[in-house]
């Protein structure tokens, strides 16, 4: 499927410009829409993409063969706005303020909730344009991202139809949880020097990204910050991940929680704990073996294919569930995984694709 790539920029309420970018499948209208919330430190344009080599003014996904007037798509990171897109969906991301092509001091966060008014406001703005009402909207956050998709769901929590949690930065694990007495100290001084870099840390990259080749093309990319964290950015982030650990159970959308096993920057545990304490009907974690943090971006060509897949058949199953006309016409996948139903016989006139209910848990591949 031939893909178009977009980037703009938006201002802020605060005066700052923001880059945005969106994937959308040429030869049809999205089936559903995917906000992307990326990490921390990282950005859309590059890490979410996939390198790019510039020879026309589109692109064609995952092919092999240069066309005259087209773009060609390296794999070689992450290319999940690319591998989104070419499923059928319409993808939109937004670099955060400090973070790849957005204006603002490097990867440094004065206030989490800046990032949620932000990012809030541009994926509203796409979501409430006359083409795309009736699509599903759904989050797909990975690492930090996945903390502000759950987040925007508190904000407005009948305005997503689901999330993709990729390695979630929504509890702190008790392996790394700092003293209370370090923290009350940062605490004192945060005001004071705030965007100092003095955050002690482990190099994340070579902890998260398994494939020696892909590790080294995202240590190249000049967007990404590999410094030490600032002082409030850390502790921003510290706050926010407490926050989220004390309301698991107001979490009530749907939602798939993916996880490598061997992931020593977020702990699996944290997902499992989503999992189990979450208040939604209809949650999904499956946990690789083997897999490192950086799942969709990091791991062996093979790999990154059976994370898209497990991702892309989820969204699929979920994605037609705002046309009003859909509620009466169209057959889905029942409750048992087996005999198709109507949502009309379910009694939910906003029906997520059959699935009311259901819960699924993969401990393996």
């Amino acid at each position: 499927m031939e893909v178009e790539y977009q980037e703009e920029y938006i201002q802020n309420s605060r005066g700052l410009r923001l880059f945005t970018c969106r994937w959308l499948p040429l030869s049809s209208s999205p089936k559903a829409l995917v906000f992307l919330c990326h990490g921390y430190g990282v950005e859309c344009s590059g890490f979410m993409k996939g390198e790019l080599i510039k020879i026309g003014h589109r692109m064609i996904s995952m092919s092999l063969s240069l066309t005259l007037g087209y773009f060609v798509v390296n794999k070689g990171i992450a290319g999940c706005g690319i591998r989104l897109a070419t499923a059928g969906f319409g993808v939109f991301g937004i670099d955060y303020e400090g973070h790849g092509k957005s204006m603002g001091s490097r990867a440094y966060i004065k206030k989490f909730q800046h990032i949620i008014e932000d990012s809030y406001q541009f994926f509203k703005s796409v979501a409430g344009t006359e083409e795309y009402r009736d699509r599903c909207r759904f989050l797909y956050g990975e690492s930090m991202g996945g903390a502000v998709a759950l987040l925007f769901h508190r904000r407005d929590p009948t305005f997503w139809d689901g999330a993709v949690l990729v390695a979630p930065m929504c509890k702190i694990s008790e392996k790394v949880k700092p003293h209370p007495v370090v923290v009350n100290l940062l605490t004192r001084v945060e005001e004071i020097i705030p965007k100092w870099k003095i955050v002690p840390s482990k190099d994340v990259i070579d902890s998260a990204f398994k494939d020696p080749i892909k590790r080294e093309q995202i240590r190249s990319n000049k967007l990404i910050y590999q410094d030490k964290p600032r002082l409030k950015t850390a502790l921003e982030l510290l706050r926010t991940s407490m926050e989220l650990e004390n309301n698991l159970s107001t979490v009530k959308l749907p939602f798939f929680v993916l996880h490598g096993e061997a992931d020593t920057v977020t702990d699996p545990e944290v997902s499992r704990a989503l999992y189990e304490r979450s208040g939604s009907a209809d949650k999904t974690i499956k946990l690789y073996p083997g897999m490192w943090h950086g799942l969709t971006a990091g791991e062996p060509d093979d790999n990154v294919e059976a994370v898209f897949a497990d991702i892309i058949e989820w969204l699929d199953r979920r994605s037609f569930c705002r046309a009003h006309e859909w509620a009466e016409n169209v057959k889905v996948v029942g409750s048992d995984g087996g005999s198709p139903v109507s949502p009309a016989a379910a009694g939910r006139r906003r029906f997520l694709c059959g699935l009311k209910g259901r819960t699924q848990h993969h401990s393996a591949m």
